[in-house]
This record gives C-alpha cells, sequence and structure tokens, in this order.
C-alpha cells in the first residue's frame, strides 16, 4: 500500500477537524451548551464552567469519515477495520448520551454507572464476535480480557481528561505508537485508522489546549479509549498499552488507591485524585502538567515499540 493513502488519512481528518470545529464552537455558545465543573474540583476551575463540551463529535466524525474513504481507496475496507470502526463509533455515542444528559440536567454527572458500564460491556462484546470470526483460536479467558481491557482503558482515557489539551496529546502520542507498530507488521487497515485519528486531534488542539474554546468531553474520551484499547489487541500487543498507555494507567491506580485508603483508613494519600489534580494543588501549571505528562508518555511509548520491534 502507498503511503500516499496515510498521507491522505491525516490531512483529510486534520482538514475537516480543523474548518469545522469553529461552527461547532459557536452553535454550543449560542445554545448555551457548556461543560458543568464538578463542585470537588480544584476552586480555580470553576472559570471552565460553561465552556462548550462534546468536541469528540467532530474528531470522531472526521476520523470516521477519513478512515472510510481512505480504507476504500486503498482496498482496505477488512472486518477488523469495520470492527475498531465500530467500538470507536459506539463508545463515542455512549459519551455523547453521557454528555447530553449533563448538559440538559445542569451537572457533572451522566447516567448511572451501571448504565455506562452496560453499554461499553455490549460494545466491546460485538468487537470480540467480529475479532474471533478473524481468528477462530481465541479463546475464552481472551475473549473476557479483551472486554475487560476496552472497557478499563476507556474508563481510564475519561479519566485522565481534566485539563486542556491533556488527553488530546497523550492520545496522539499513543496512536502515533500504534501506527509504528501497525506499519511494521503490515497492518495496513489499523495504520490507516490510527492516521485519521491522529489527523483529527492534531487538528482538535488549537481549539482544546489552554484556554480551551472547547472540551472533548466523554464523546471524545471514552472513544479515544475504548478504541487504543481495540488497536492494541489488533496488533496483538495488548499488554503494550501498560507503557504506550502509561499515563492513564497512572491516573486510574492513583484513583483507586485514594478510594480504598480512605475507605480503610479515613485518610488520603494524595491531595486531589486524578492525580493530575494533586500536581495543581502543588501549584503546578496547567501546562506544565501537560508538558511532563506528554513527555513522560512519549519516552514510555518509544521503549515499548523499540522493544516491541526488536523481539
Amino acid at each position: 500500500m502507498s503511503f500516499w493513502f496515510l498521507g491522505l488519512s491525516l490531512i483529510c481528518a486534520l482538514a475537516l477537524t480543523w474548518l469545522a470545529m469553529p461552527a461547532l464552537i459557536r452553535y454550543f455558545i449560542a445554545k448555551k451548551e457548556g461543560q458543568q465543573i464538578r463542585e470537588e474540583g480544584p476552586t480555580w476551575h470553576a472559570k471552565k464552567s460553561g465552556t462548550p463540551t462534546m468536541g469528540g463529535l467532530m474528531f470522531v466524525l472526521a476520523a470516521t469519515f477519513s478512515t472510510l474513504l481512505t480504507g476504500w481507496l486503498a482496498g482496505q475496507l477488512t472486518a477488523m477495520l469495520w470492527a475498531v470502526l465500530l467500538v470507536w463509533i459506539v463508545y463515542s455515542l455512549i459519551g455523547m448520551w453521557d454528555d447530553s444528559i449533563k448538559i440538559f440536567r445542569q451537572q457533572n454527572e451522566g447516567f448511572k454507572p451501571w448504565q455506562k458500564f452496560l453499554c461499553q460491556v455490549i460494545a466491546a462484546i460485538i468487537f470480540v464476535a467480529i475479532f474471533r470470526s478473524d481468528d477462530p483460536s481465541v479463546g475464552w479467558l481472551y475473549m473476557a480480557f479483551i472486554v475487560f481491557w476496552l472497557v478499563g482503558f476507556s474508563n481510564a482515557v475519561n479519566l485522565t481528561d481534566g485539563l486542556d489539551g491533556l488527553v488530546t496529546g497523550l492520545a496522539t502520542i499513543s496512536f502515533a505508537a500504534y501506527l509504528i507498530l501497525a506499519l511494521f507488521q503490515h497492518q495496513y487497515d489499523v495504520a490507516i485508522f490510527c492516521t485519521a485519528v491522529i489527523g483529527g486531534l492534531i487538528g482538535f488542539f488549537p481549539f482544546n489546549h489552554k484556554p480551551a474554546k472547547i472540551f472533548m468531553g466523554d464523546m471524545g474520551s471514552l472513544a479515544l479509549g475504548g478504541a487504543l484499547a481495540a488497536v492494541a489487541i489488533m496488533v496483538h500487543h495488548p499488554w503494550s498499552l501498560l507503557l504506550i498507555g502509561l499515563i492513564y494507567v497512572i491516573e486510574t491506580a492513583s484513583v483507586i488507591l485514594q478510594v480504598f485508603w480512605f475507605r480503610r483508613t479515613g485518610k488520603r494519600i494524595f491531595k486531589m485524585t486524578p492525580i493530575h489534580h494533586a500536581f495543581e494543588m502543588d501549584g503546578w501549571s496547567e501546562w506544565k502538567i501537560d508538558y511532563v505528562f506528554w513527555l513522560v508518555q512519549l519516552v514510555a511509548a518509544a521503549i515499548s515499540v523499540t522493544v516491541l520491534m526488536a523481539i
């Protein structure tokens, strides 16, 4: 497959997102559909209340269109490409539903956790069914692991999305790592999807970095997390996501440890979780946290890719 197709995938998603985002922002502002900031969060985040959310809508649509167009032109509309697109779209719809409830009810909580969990599991099971049809040797234990991986990492990325531009940068690094692995394995269908997502995120970043003009919302973060897990499985290195997605793991672990220790002792380990808020409480600026977290993710991803390509 010609690398021109990858360029098309990236540029198409980037251009669509970048060109259409201003209109989406104006629409949300006109409709007064903005983010509700949780009361227990840092007090200085209150000024972000009312900032348009659901910006993930645009890069999800752009990446989907770009993937389908490029996949069709390159003859790469495979069953597995449809499978990852299913995860990408369905998880974004779950997030959109959650975001919509928050906006219409003017609160920070969306639908009930069990409702979100059930929808995520159902989407993951459908992905597993398609994956197993492509590889009948997959056993039941591994299928259960896939469901856990998709649900777990979709929520991990969602937890990480608490600072302007943070997840946009982290996800760009993660998908770039899997793009390299996909190309190394000649999995061009996966490469096309990764490139489209990267393009969409690059087009989104000018509107999402601090001070953010729009947030990606659960629609963006759930889609990114679920798709990352799906891609990791498709390149046959699911455990690599522990390094390539190291920051998501750390953020989630900080929440789990905080809740466990508080329930056990009544005391907190961190000043606030997810852990990016703890750094804020220590006086770090959002930009400093972004830069440090991006660097850690980049180094971890580079190590993981280097090792996997050497095996």
